[in-house]
């Protein structure tokens, strides 16, 4: 009778960390980190004639306690919901008819995209978000978002509402830019 031979024990030891060393390295930064600045050249091709003046003009929402991070961990986290919320704000069915729908595909597809290379890279280290600071970052992040959604909800989804959307957006993909940087 012939005994089926069993690996060496070290061989999937070996595997595991061979594939532990490729997730940290992948997941150190995204490999494509041209994501903010080809989502700003989207967001103008999605509304290049909104030159018209609003009368609802509001100054930037953007919070100040998200611009000042500098953990990497954390960075993933701030930037995964950043892009989760961009996401389902620009899958809205209520985005003005004049839009470019091809260019707003393309930056939904390339949102997608990167968030599940972030939560691959989050999961694959079983990492948790943590509190960092006397703030919590991911309220925040909500509350910003809220605001937003509260804003075109108060303005009907106008035209001028979503151009204000527009340059929120512009400045987060700004601060996504930065925290690419921070992922090292």
């Amino acid at each position: 009778i012939h005994k089926p031979t069993m690996p060496a024990p070290h061989i999937p030891q070996v595997l595991l960390l061979l594939i532990s060393l490729h997730t940290v390295l992948a997941c150190q930064r995204p490999h494509d980190d041209t994501l903010p600045w080809n989502s700003l050249q989207l967001l103008h091709t999605m509304a290049p004639n909104s030159n018209h003046t609003c009368q609802h003009q509001q100054p930037p929402f953007f919070p100040d306690a998200l611009r000042h991070n500098s953990h990497p961990q954390q960075a993933k986290h701030i930037t995964l919901a950043i892009l989760r919320n961009l996401l389902h704000t620009f899958s809205s069915n209520r985005i003005p008819q004049q839009w470019d729908n091809p260019a707003r595909h393309d930056l939904l597809n390339s949102l997608q995209h990167y968030i599940e290379h972030l939560q691959q890279c989050l999961s694959a280290h079983g990492m948790l978000f943590k509190r960092h600071g006397p703030r919590n970052l991911m309220l925040i992040i909500n509350k910003y978002f809220r605001r937003i959604y509260d804003f075109l909800r108060i303005h009907n989804h106008s035209a001028c509402a979503w151009d204000h959307v527009r340059l929120e957006a512009h400045l987060c993909f700004k601060h996504v830019d930065t925290l690419f940087q921070q992922m090292k």
